[in-house]
């Protein structure tokens, strides 16, 4: 799921970068009043509200990441039939799901793939590759544009925000706790924080963003049966059952690995690869849509 990934991303680099700014500016020292640990109550209320602010400064700046890395071109006046027939799709969706018209876009890759992203459900993004649109007939097609517009009206961008704030917290929490320990265990500082610090912290910041990423990645997986759900009941069950027949034709070899957990179909994970997928396989996806 490219929406997830580019979040994710993003998160990752906001949270770096204020820790890094906030150190400069020697805002951390209230971590460490008395100079000699860690004060607790503190630590926590820093961690949480630069945690939750991290996540949702990535949310409000995940339509505008969208577009710079993937290059997508937004539809403002629709100059041909696909263009068109894109945004008269998503208007009559958005319709259905009781959510604002979103803006449509194109970007050009041959992957077969769409995302949808943005802040909230009546100010988001849905995109789609240009391989998508040479590779679905126009059926199979609405119904992945259902599937997206699905993710946007169950809120599945704020939801992902809120977990990821309450991850972040943990992170920042965590790797100040180890930051702390290592420099007074292995460096023995005994006053407060010396250069040991600092480069543990952030180096466990980011080891554990990417170990966190796994609950991120199992919310995701289940998001997907719902967004499935929800593109049949906005373009037919029939119709996402081929979308995702057509997707397991189209993907029966593993994408590559910087692909492989990005837009609709995600790739092919077992064991431990499985806990950083961002989608369930497809075959788990087309049993569920037939049990009903």
């Amino acid at each position: 799921m490219k929406r997830v990934l580019l979040f994710l991303a993003t998160n990752l680099a906001v949270i770096v970068v204020l820790s890094i700014t906030l150190r400069l500016l020697g805002v951390e020292r209230i971590l460490d009043e008395s100079g000699t640990g860690l004060n607790f109550n503190n630590l926590l209320i820093f961690a949480a509200v630069f945690g939750f602010g991290g996540a949702f400064i990535s949310l409000a700046m995940s339509k505008w990441t969208a577009k710079r890395m993937t290059g997508a071109r937004v539809i403002d006046t629709p100059r041909t039939p696909t263009e068109i027939w894109l945004v008269e799709t998503v208007r009559r969706q958005a319709k259905q799901a009781g959510i604002g018209m979103p803006e449509v876009a194109i970007y050009d890759s041959p992957e077969v793939n769409a995302f949808a992203t943005g802040m909230s459900k009546n100010n988001a993004l849905v995109a789609v590759s240009t391989g998508l649109l040479n590779s679905m007939t126009r059926d199979e097609a609405e119904a992945v544009l259902g599937h997206e517009v699905a993710h946007v009206a169950n809120g599945d961008m704020v939801t992902l925000a809120l977990i990821q704030g309450v991850v972040n917290t943990f992170v920042i929490f965590l790797s100040r706790v180890i930051g702390h320990l290592v420099d007074r265990v292995v460096f023995k500082t005994e006053r407060g924080h010396g250069p040991a610090f600092w480069v543990t912290t952030i180096i466990a910041e980011l080891v554990l963003g990417i170990l966190a990423s796994i609950i991120v990645f199992w919310f995701s997986r289940q998001r997907e049966f719902r967004a499935d759900r929800g593109g049949a009941m906005l373009a037919g069950r029939e119709k996402m059952i081929a979308a995702l027949e057509r997707l397991q034709r189209v993907h029966t070899a593993p994408l590559p690995d910087q692909m492989a957990s990005f837009g609709i179909a995600g790739g092919i994970g077992h064991g431990l690869k499985r806990l950083f997928m961002t989608h369930p396989p497809l075959e788990e996806r087309i049993e569920a849509l037939k049990r009903g």
